[in-house]
């Protein structure tokens, strides 16, 4: 009898137990609600952009480095102590401008003594053509012999000689005496200054004195393999691309930071040989500097349109995938709506797409929006990326 209250709690928990377990496998279904026997979720809908055939320049990035676009050495063209240094280094010279004035004491002597043989040898000259004139005119009546007038005439050729000899004298002199003055042959940056006032400097001497640059317009020297040259001219010669020429080729430029510079080159000239220890051209291009943002010696990138590239497909960075293999694909909605793998070449990065040379045409779909929600073969719902949000995937039951 005592046991009679255990066994029916016992049988109430079972009971219980078995009608909670009946109504989870039924799944709670209400009338009106799709089941199993349902009808297919919705074609998922996807954005896309259609392709359009055109012609992409061909840019290509090479590395580089500036240089200044005129360098003048100042060097003394003659022997003295330096007076005077007229210049702040680091700063703006203009051609013809005095940079060093070097001790001219000596050269204004020398110049003053050429002079003063200029005017001797002039009074000289002056004396023997007179002397010459006389004699001819006393020779035809044989009042002087005929000896007589041929050294008249002969020391007035003397007279004349020296009297050029004496006018390049005085021009040397005053050469050298300008020569004191040394000047800037060129506008532009000057550099530091190798002497000081007080120094001796001898003509022609090795080392200069200082460097004046032009740093405006400015040179970039660049480097392209040969290899890369001798492609692009094949490519160029079997119609794959459109040579741009090389007169007024733009170019621009990436600094050491990343930044792009604000003005625009142009390419001036392109080595007609190959260096031999590094098998690649120079190029040259001009770049106007202003501000003197550009230093002779800076590293650089440029990029410079060598050619274009005739019915070519740019195609967003996130459309493209690979395959196992590694090879490129895009999808694209085919016919009836449905998703295709299409394998592509491409040729190069241009911004933020990639340029496409075979495996698409113009017209196809390309899918840039829900990418993870397709698969080839499967149906879906195109309209144009970026119209609107592309419909949410069924979340499973």
């Amino acid at each position: 009898m005592q046991n009679r209250p255990r066994l029916f709690l016992r049988t109430l928990a079972v009971a219980l137990a078995g009608a909670t377990l009946l109504a989870s496998c039924s799944g709670g279904e209400q009338p009106g609600q799709a089941g199993a026997a349902g009808g297919p979720p919705p074609a998922p809908t996807v954005g896309v952009i259609v392709a359009v055939a055109e012609s992409v320049p061909v840019v290509n990035e090479l590395p580089g480095r500036t240089a200044p676009f005129m360098v003048a050495e100042l060097r003394p063209q003659v022997t003295g102590i330096v007076q005077k240094r007229l210049f702040t280094e680091g700063s703006e010279v203009k051609a013809g401008q005095t940079l060093y004035q070097i001790d001219a004491s000596t050269y204004r002597a020398a110049h003053d003594s050429a002079k003063a043989s200029y005017a001797r040898a002039e009074a000289n000259l002056y004396s023997a053509r007179l002397k010459a004139t006389r004699y001819a005119d006393l020779v035809k009546i044989d009042a002087v012999s005929k000896q007589a007038n041929d050294d008249a005439v002969a020391a007035l050729k003397q007279a004349e000689a020296d009297v050029a000899s004496a006018r390049a004298a005085v021009d040397a002199a005053r050469i050298n005496l300008d020569f004191t003055s040394v000047t800037s042959p060129i506008s532009g940056r000057i550099g530091r200054s190798t002497v000081t006032p007080g120094a001796l400097v001898t003509a022609n001497q090795e080392t200069a004195l200082a460097t004046v640059q032009q740093l405006d317009p400015i040179y970039v020297d660049l480097t392209q393999s040969s290899t890369e040259l001798l492609s692009l001219r094949r490519a160029v010669e079997g119609g794959k691309l459109k040579s741009t020429g090389a007169k007024g080729v733009p170019v621009k430029l990436v600094l050491e930071d990343g930044t792009q510079y604000a003005a625009e080159g142009k390419l001036a000239f392109s080595e007609v040989t190959v260096d031999p220890g590094t098998g690649s051209v120079t190029l040259r291009a001009v770049f106007p500097n202003p501000k003197g943002e550009l230093l002779p010696g800076m590293y650089v990138r440029a990029k410079l349109e060598q050619g274009a590239a005739d019915n070519a497909i740019l195609v967003p960075h996130a459309a493209l995938s690979r395959d196992p293999r590694g090879n490129p694909l895009v999808m694209v909605v085919g016919a009836e709506n449905k998703v295709e793998a299409r394998m592509v070449k491409t040729d190069r990065s241009l911004g933020d797409k990639w340029v496409v040379t075979d495996g698409l045409a113009a017209g196809d779909r390309i899918i840039v929006d829900g990418l993870q929600r397709v698969r080839p073969g499967a149906a879906v719902q195109p309209q144009e990326a970026g119209a609107a949000a592309p419909a949410a995937a069924p979340a499973a039951k």
